[in-house]
């Protein structure tokens, strides 16, 4: 019973001390109260392991606060009006002492804006209202918590600065938002926390915040406050951004995984930072003429072994490589050493972690109720509710703090099949349609239309990129016209194509020829980028160099071939980190890249090649500048099946090449192809060149023009086709 003269009804202080009051400034801080006809100010403060508690004034004297229940501690102080500074003092049995300011004290530090942005989903800077952000309330230095949780009974702040006691620091549920927040002065960056959530049933939880901008180094799942000091150097490059138009520029991704990139086996094969991987980093991309790196997903993942994409922590960049603003050095000296940065990003889907997002205040918040709508049958994963405002909000403002907060230059969206289809990897009777009857998930498709349509109003220059394995309508066309969007869409159907044609018999290939020029019939339905990703070496699919027929030396010489059609058809392309060094083995996720192979014979050739097939690719814009227009490519011969032997021109107005592949290992040494224009030829790249480690057959560098028409052109040329090999050619004039 509460004791005579105290206000405070037993209700409410039964409340508190069982944590599920979710209004506690009304109990505790600073109250203004006449009594005895004196007004001043009633101070209320709980500790349930303090023996006794004072308010410390700003003079520094202590006004003792007479304890009223286990715990709990009130006093009157008359005169004083109310809101003041104040500090309060607990003393314990066993003779320590706590000094700390009183988070009890303060007005609610989140605005209304704020909550009703939130509500309506449209809170772009969620991370500046969510989560921990250290601030200034008052004249006191602190940290504000915030946290989404509409269906929880309670919530408190954990952390070292309460010893992880989730009695000490219950917040204060914000209304209908669903938000509860609590400011507590004294708290430092650095400082390790979580919340503590009481879920309807009454079930005590402990989470990660979903919001938190740094954590612990996995496995430990404690969030950590972050305070960005970084200044950055790249305003150059951000104001340039601005102004490009990356469908008609240069494009050519490096695919890096931070973790196996390099690491240092005499000291336990440990990783290497982001501060450290960024210089080596760098000059290897600009070494292999790539315009930009991207990274399999940074944000923080307690399982390694999946790559990143297991998601807990989606504003924290992984612990294992840092802090946050090594990240941002990273990202920084890339811009100011001109490459740009894209980040795989995974929106489709989360870990059943049950101290992350799943159930996060005991409901399905994130994910769907629905268990044919929340259960990922492939990847034994959660699907986020695409059509909550809130969780959309989550995901959008997400991907614009990437963009903003750490100057990145494009997210590639991971899993998007699998995002817009209800019956993805679901049998018959394992799904619901939509309210139209149809397979196609609304609220996906409408979250990715937002998403991609803030990226381009706010970011100009920046990429969306989608890895879409269907043939879904408008992946890349604009919103305006029931498009989604995005910027690019890998082209997996090209991929999948070529691969499987290299992976045959040369002997067999004249059966198959189809396989490398069908990908030219629906080219331009999309604006495509090319990859040869790490989803190709790993899973015992073995390394490129691996999947070819022959000896080693027409392996190399097909990989050569390979990264040669790439790099010349219409398309942006992407190619995994070591592809360079052409490893015999796939992909090892927790090993370094075999540097050491980067000197042996064959793979310095292959090394020189890409190097110089990527200076070819930049200096000449008929490679790139019109890759999603028929009036960039044209076919010189595409069915020549007997021979295996594909050639085309890549235009930009009367600029052109020519790219001739032969696909067997069978020289053709008096093939003619027909040319656009009569003149001497010259060639730029024989990938057969004893310089690249190949077999160096001799080949017409400069050759005369006939005027016998070929393959529907006006003159033609007679050339000397290496075995498994590719041409370029241009007039030798230019």
């Amino acid at each position: 019973m509460t004791p005579s003269g105290s206000t405070l009804a037993a209700v409410e202080r039964d409340a508190l001390l069982a944590g599920r009051h979710t209004d506690p400034h009304r109990l505790l801080g600073a109250h203004p109260i006449t009594r005895r006809g004196r007004t001043g100010a009633l101070v209320r403060a709980f500790h349930p392991e303090a023996r006794s508690a004072a308010c410390v004034m700003p003079d520094g004297e202590r006004v003792s606060l007479p304890a009223i229940a286990a715990g709990l501690f009130e006093g009157f102080i008359p005169d004083r009006s109310v809101p003041f500074a104040y500090r309060l003092h607990f003393a314990f049995a066993n003779g320590a002492e706590w000094e700390r300011g009183d988070p009890y004290r303060f007005a609610p530090t989140l605005g209304e804006l704020d909550l009703h942005l939130i509500g309506e989903g449209q809170h772009w800077r969620l991370w500046e209202a969510l989560g921990a952000n250290p601030c200034r309330v008052d004249g006191s230095d602190g940290v504000r918590f915030a946290v989404w949780a509409p269906n929880a009974a309670g919530v408190s702040v954990l952390g070292d600065f309460c010893a992880w006691d989730g009695r000490l620091f219950p917040m204060r549920s914000l209304g209908g938002s669903g938000v509860f927040e609590l400011f507590v002065p004294d708290v430092e960056p650095g400082a390790l926390y979580q919340f503590e959530i009481r879920t309807p049933d009454g079930v005590l939880r402990e989470k990660a915040d979903p919001l938190a901008r740094q954590t612990e180094h996995p496995s430990a799942m404690a969030a950590r406050v972050h305070a960005s000091h970084y200044s950055w150097g790249d305003d150059a490059w951000i104001r340039e951004r601005g102004g490009r138009e990356p469908r008609r520029e240069p494009l050519a991704i490096y695919e890096v995984h931070l973790g196996s990139f390099a690491r240092v086996p005499e000291d336990g094969n440990r990783v290497l930072g982001y501060r450290e991987l960024a210089p080596r980093l760098v000059a290897h991309a600009q070494r292999f003429g790539f315009t930009h790196i991207e990274l399999l997903p940074v944000m923080e993942h307690p399982f390694t072994p999946s790559w990143g994409y297991q998601v807990t922590g989606y504003y924290a960049p992984t612990a294992r490589y840092g802090d946050p603003d090594d990240l941002r050095f990273l990202v920084d000296h890339c811009h100011q050493h001109g490459l740009g940065v894209i980040l795989d990003w995974v929106p489709a889907h989360f870990p059943r972690d049950d101290w992350a997002l799943r159930l996060f205040d005991g409901t399905p918040l994130y994910e769907h109720a629905d268990p044919k709508r929340a259960e990922h049958p492939d990847w034994g994963t959660l699907i986020f509710n695409f059509g909550r405002l809130e969780v959309k909000n989550f995901l959008i403002a997400n991907a614009l703090y990437w963009l903003e907060e750490f100057h990145v230059d494009g997210l590639r969206v991971d899993a998007v099949a699998s995002m817009l289809y209800l019956d993805y990897s679901r049998k018959p009777g394992e799904w619901t349609p939509n309210r139209y009857g149809g397979r196609e998930n609304i609220e996906a498709v409408a979250f990715l239309r937002e998403l991609t349509s803030l990226v381009a109003e706010r970011h100009p220059g920046c990429m969306t990129i989608a890895e879409e394995s269907t043939a879904w309508r408008g992946v890349t066309h604009p919103v305006a016209e029931d498009g989604l969007g995005f910027t690019f869409k890998w082209n997996l159907g090209w991929m999948h194509d070529t691969l499987r044609y290299l992976e045959r018999d040369p002997v067999h290939r004249r059966f198959h020829h189809d396989e490398l020029s069908f990908a030219m019939l629906y080219e331009y339905d999309e604006f495509f980028l090319m990859p040869l990703s790490h989803d190709e070496v790993v899973h015992g699919k073995g390394s490129l160099l691996a999947k070819f027929a022959g000896d080693e030396a027409q392996r190399f010489a097909q990989l050569r071939l390979l990264l040669a059609y790439q790099w010349t058809r219409p398309g942006k392309q992407l190619t995994f980190m070591g592809t360079e060094l052409g490893p015999a083995n796939e992909w090892n996720f927790d090993a370094s890249l075999d540097w050491h192979l980067a000197d042996d014979p064959r793979r310095r050739g292959l090394q020189q090649f890409l190097q110089d097939l990527a200076r070819i690719y930049r200096e000449r814009p008929c490679f790139w500048r019109w890759d999603h227009d028929p009036t960039g490519f044209a076919w010189i011969d595409c069915n020549d099946r007997e021979n295996s032997v594909l050639s085309y021109q890549r235009r930009d107005g009367d600029a052109h090449a020519l790219v001739i592949l032969n696909l067997t290992p069978v020289p053709r040494l008096d093939h003619r192809i027909g040319v656009p224009s009569g003149g001497a030829y010259r060639e730029l790249l024989s990938s057969d060149a004893s310089r690249y480690g190949g077999g160096g057959q001799s080949t017409r560098e400069l050759v005369e023009t006939e005027a016998i028409p070929w393959h529907g052109l006006p003159q033609s040329l007679r050339l000397c086709l290496p075995a498994l090999s590719a041409l370029v050619l241009v007039p030798a004039r230019t």
